[in-house]
């Protein structure tokens, strides 16, 4: 049974495809079965793949609109090692139609159920709001892993998505947890950088990752060559720092099996 995880921050620039991409790349990697789903118009996590968003016969939108099949929207990338169900514009247009469907927040949902036992995880890349497309995202999830930059708004963003996150948990999945809040494109050498991710570990404690996604020329660059930065530069400390929060998340799974067990 698959374990899904949304990758989710309303606000934009805070690392959340990028995060998608190579934490897909930094699992497989570790010779799990991966699927990504781009569900972000923008199709982003689709081009950073090596899919062009622009040539797609089938695509999430068409799983989530027309009762296409997952397994046949989706396509494999054998460079970054995970399967994708790409994304692209029309997912623009999922959300006004999905408004007068009926079970719309359960789309997702139902659509992944059919591929449950094939990947060990799938990733889901969330669009940079609270909309129909994120509530199908948490809706489908296990959980949701919060992407944020150490700056002034950070807190307060993350207090809205928290609100939406306990919201769907008490109506529609009540099985739905904040997995962990990640710091992403951090500089040690900025005072209210370190000032901020001090006060994520003071409101957050244990839920804040160890990992740290640093900011990195070559985690930037990666994306225009259509390759995780694990393809890219393997020994880039972008790189480095994915396969580490890979290895967190499963040191955690393990820890959470265990303790189920006792």
């Amino acid at each position: 049974m698959a374990k899904v995880f949304a990758i989710a921050n309303q606000k934009g620039g805070v690392g959340k495809t990028t995060t998608s991409v190579n934490l897909a790349a930094s699992l497989a990697a570790t010779r799990r079965a991966v699927l990504l789903v781009d569900l972000d118009p923008q199709g982003n996590a689709t081009m950073g793949s090596g899919v062009d968003k622009r040539k797609l016969r089938l695509s999430s939108y068409d799983v989530l609109l027309n009762g296409v099949a997952v397994r046949d929207a989706a396509c494999r990338t054998p460079e970054a090692g995970y399967t994708l169900l790409p994304g692209n514009g029309d997912l623009t247009g999922a959300e006004v139609g999905l408004l007068d469907e009926f079970g719309r927040e359960l789309r997702l949902r139902a659509a992944l159920e059919s591929v449950q036992d094939e990947y060990a995880y799938i990733i889901i890349d969330c669009p940079p709001s609270l909309n129909m497309l994120t509530v199908n995202a948490l809706v489908a999830a296990q959980a949701v892993i919060i992407p944020t930059q150490c700056e002034y708004f950070a807190l307060e963003g993350i207090s809205a998505l928290l609100e939406t996150v306990e919201k769907i948990r008490r109506v529609l999945n009540p099985n739905l947890r904040v997995e962990g809040l990640l710091r992403t494109m951090f500089d040690p050498r900025n005072n209210l950088a370190n000032q901020v991710s001090q006060q994520l570990l003071q409101h957050f404690g244990e839920k804040v990752y160890r990992t740290i996604i640093p900011r990195n020329v070559r985690l930037a660059e990666a994306p225009s060559h259509g390759l995780p930065a694990l393809l890219y530069d393997k020994s880039s400390s972008g790189a480095l720092a994915y396969l580490a929060l890979a290895g967190e998340m499963l040191r955690r799974e393990e820890v959470r099996l265990a303790s189920a067990a006792d």
